[in-house]
């Protein structure tokens, strides 16, 4: 196994490297920065605006998460993207995990659409980083008395960041674009609980997934298993037939054994000393 990922059930591997659903995500958004580099005006095609895709431009709807412009930032982004993304994916199991994304990316796409529809204007979508916040706010809300750095309690790293980012909006007075946030929020609470996420938050509507099933044993496994107690039985038969001989010779001394026994309890000393 990688050291780079959690013990899973992977898509698949690449040499060492276990690929699930988060990592298949980082490796597309690296590919998306190669694609800046090589055409930076890629970004104007590719993000999303609800007024553009209203004139035609519907594949905006898919492209935006990959307008990614290399930058410090957007290596923070997918840094944090995995680094918490694995985290909740070990705990949902890689289609859960693709599911949770899916969900992501069309809560803040349907939520931009709705708000544009009442009123005029909306929120652009362009990039990771919403996504990958909203990940964090997940696994925050996953796990909202661990501890950061200087030993601050998740909740309140959540709250910082999901104040900043409001008030960001506030501060440009782009409350179409606030609203559509929020909704955004609202949408993906409910994806969230739906995959099996925010169980303990019973405010939340819509009913959490059952908890994801123990893996079944391999094939290999279960093979291993079936040596290791068949191996474990042979060496309780040696010690028997051993502990035997061994009770012959305390009784009738060491010339009772036949030549065929004495070699037999050597051979089973020697297994049970290999054993």
């Amino acid at each position: 196994m990688s050291g780079l990922y959690p013990a899973g059930n992977p898509w698949f591997r690449l040499g060492r490297l276990e690929v699930g659903t988060v990592m298949l995500v980082v490796i597309s958004v690296v590919a998306s920065w190669v694609l800046w580099v090589a055409a930076p005006g890629s970004a104007e095609a590719l993000y999303f605006s609800p007024d553009l895709v209203a004139g035609g431009g519907i594949w905006r709807l898919v492209t935006w998460p990959w307008v990614n412009p290399l930058s410090l930032w957007a290596v923070l982004d997918v840094f944090f993207l995995w680094y918490f993304g694995r985290d909740l994916e070990a705990q949902l199991g890689r289609s859960r995990t693709a599911w949770l994304l899916l969900g992501i990316w069309g809560a803040l796409t349907v939520a931009s659409a709705i708000i544009w529809l009442i009123m005029g204007g909306g929120m652009g979508l362009a990039g990771i980083g919403l996504v990958q916040m909203l990940v964090l706010l997940l696994w925050i809300a996953e796990n909202p008395t661990r501890r950061f750095f200087f030993n601050i309690p998740a909740w309140v790293i959540g709250a910082v960041i999901l104040g900043l980012q409001i008030l960001t909006w506030v501060a440009a007075r782009a409350f179409d674009g606030l609203l559509a946030l929020l909704l955004g929020l609202v949408l993906v609470a409910l994806v969230a609980k739906r995959v099996g996420l925010l169980s303990q938050y019973a405010w939340i509507p819509g009913r959490a997934a059952a908890p994801r099933a123990p893996k079944r044993r391999t094939a290999r496994a279960s093979k291993e298993v079936r040596v290791a107690v068949r191996n474990h039985e042979r060496a309780a038969s040696d010690r028997d037939q051993l502990d035997a001989l061994l009770d012959q010779i305390n009784e009738r001394g060491l010339d009772s054994l036949t030549p065929a026994q004495r070699r037999e309890m050597m051979r089973l000393r020697d297994r049970l000393r290999g054993s």
